[in-house]
């Protein structure tokens, strides 16, 4: 009886171990993914001063290359993000964006905003998601001060 019990003590052991590695891998690979997405987002943004602010064709623009790159990636968030303060509707709420204004930023011609890009790492475990609810995992970033004119 002691050996019988001595396996199954060594089972639930490589049991256990096996399931927190493959799930600090899997929160590894969701985590660059966010991470990597954020970095994109951030240098859009840059690239188009704002991404369409100014004007509707950039926004048009600067989301089919935001939204092409998630797809190329893989990057899904599985349900909509939603964070006080940020504008969370682009792209069926995959990303988060606040504009801020730069201190001490009041020309009387152009106005300069920085933007704050949340992105949230996709870890999809339903009973683990139930009970602790893991949306308290974000990557954010803010980009370079951009004119606004």
């Amino acid at each position: 009886m002691r050996d019988a019990f001595g396996g199954l003590v060594n089972i639930v052991i490589i049991v256990v171990f096996l399931v927190i590695v493959s799930g600090y891998l899997a929160f590894n690979v969701n985590y660059t993914k966010a991470f990597r997405v954020k970095n994109k987002i951030i240098s859009i943004y840059e690239q188009y001063e704002g991404c369409g602010q100014s004007s509707l064709t950039a926004s048009n623009a600067c989301d089919m290359k935001i939204q092409e790159y998630m797809s190329q990636i893989g990057y899904n968030l599985g349900k909509k993000m939603n964070i006080n303060g940020y504008d969370c509707t682009h792209i069926n709420g995959s990303y988060c964006v606040k504009a801020v204004k730069a201190d001490g930023a009041s020309d009387l011609k152009n106005d300069r905003y920085y933007y704050k890009i949340v992105t949230q790492i996709n870890i999809d475990i339903p009973i683990i998601n139930n009970i602790m609810g893991l949306s308290i995992f974000q990557v954010s970033g803010d980009t370079k001060i951009i004119v606004v004119p």
